[in-house]
């Protein structure tokens, strides 16, 4: 059975705003009506954007969400997870620091924003998942302890899953470091011996006696290590790293058994912009000229059935003049191999398919 998407497009009216419209489009597709806001706090994942990246979702479109929420007494914030890599949200501080300079604080929101997985990317809850890959998903505490889970996401390009919609915002963007760590490899982390300093934080948070000093160095000992990423959290100087050598396609289907862990035995609801739709991912402290012209916005209880509404929205679209899906030789079916060719994001969205998610058939409502 098709589930059901909304849709509207960009154009305004001097008697409605793109904002208000925005309201319009989420009361149309059912989410007052279906989900019990009152005296429950929800969290509301959204991608802050790595600072000097422009193309991240404006801080107004959040405050919709929130005042509409707040109507229904409800409590909401807005969370993320700090990332893997080193940047500038690789802890709780810095991320806060950056969503501030991007415009996203509880003046601008009308709510208080948190840092799901703590100050470190430690404090995280083991969600048991019968998934192919993933049998504990390591997901941000704060995002679990919520009663109502709302993704708010920026439809763009990716250069590891293709694209990245709500699927990836919602499976890698609420693990946990540990997590994003388990999804992207499937060995052990190591030690960068001419950035350790020596100093021990790693050997003393780990559990299961896999690091030792060598040398005034850290050591990881594969055979003991069990993939937790605590030490790559506490690292002062980011000196403990990932291999990423997991396949994009196995990468993929973790992000679905995540995505499964966090959304199971709760409301949730999502809502994707398919607007500055850059070739890579949020995360870059830069963005391309988008590859497309902006589309719309899109909402649904069913996060396959939207991101797969999305992407056939965007390869419908001509490519932009002068943008990399220009440059590419446009041999592949859709926009997104043409402009990663090693990817293949359908992966996803039939993994997540296959886990009882949700459905790729869809019906396409426009307001």
């Amino acid at each position: 059975m098709a589930s059901e998407v909304y849709y509207t497009n960009l154009r305004t009216t001097f008697h409605e705003n793109l904002l208000q419209k925005l309201a319009r489009l989420v009361k149309r597709a059912g989410m007052l009506d279906k989900i019990d806001f009152s005296n429950k706090y929800t969290a509301i994942k959204i991608h802050f954007g790595e600072p000097g990246n422009l193309a991240y979702l404006r801080p107004n479109y959040s405050r919709v969400i929130v005042d509409l929420i707040g109507s229904q007494g409800g409590r909401a914030f807005l969370t993320d997870c700090n990332t893997l890599y080193v940047g500038g949200r690789k802890n709780a501080l810095d991320h806060l620091d950056s969503a501030y300079i991007n415009g996203y604080n509880p003046f601008t929101t009308g709510c208080h924003l948190l840092i799901a997985d703590g100050l470190k990317g430690t404090d995280d809850i083991m969600v048991p998942v019968d998934g192919e890959y993933v049998k504990e998903a390591k997901i941000g505490r704060a995002i679990m302890d919520a009663d109502i889970f709302i993704s708010m996401n920026h439809f763009k390009g990716h250069e590891a899953t293709g694209f990245g919609g709500a699927l990836k915002n919602i499976g890698m963007g609420c693990g946990s470091r540990a997590g994003k760590m388990e999804m992207h490899n499937a060995t052990s982390p190591f030690v960068l011996k001419d950035t350790c300093i020596g100093c021990g934080s790693c050997k003393k948070s780990c559990a299961h006696g896999a690091i030792s000093m060598e040398d005034k160095k850290a050591f990881i000992d594969e055979t003991k290590c069990v993939g937790c990423g605590r030490c790559i959290g506490v690292c002062p100087v980011d000196a403990v790293a990932n291999h990423c050598d997991e396949s994009n396609d196995i990468l993929n289907k973790k992000i679905a058994e995540y995505s499964l862990a966090v959304l199971k035995d709760r409301p949730h609801f999502h809502i994707s912009f398919v607007v500055d739709v850059s070739p890579y991912c949020d995360c870059h402290a830069e963005n391309d000229l988008p590859i497309v012209p902006d589309v719309g916005m899109f909402a649904s209880f069913d996060p396959v059935a939207l991101d797969m509404a999305c992407a056939d929205a965007v390869n419908r679209q001509p490519a932009i003049v002068g943008c990399v899906l220009e440059e590419r030789e446009r041999c592949h079916h859709d926009h997104f191999t043409d402009v990663h060719p090693e990817t293949n994001w359908m992966v996803a969205l039939e993994h997540a398919e296959k886990l009882g998610i949700g459905t790729r058939a869809y019906q396409l409502i426009e307001i």
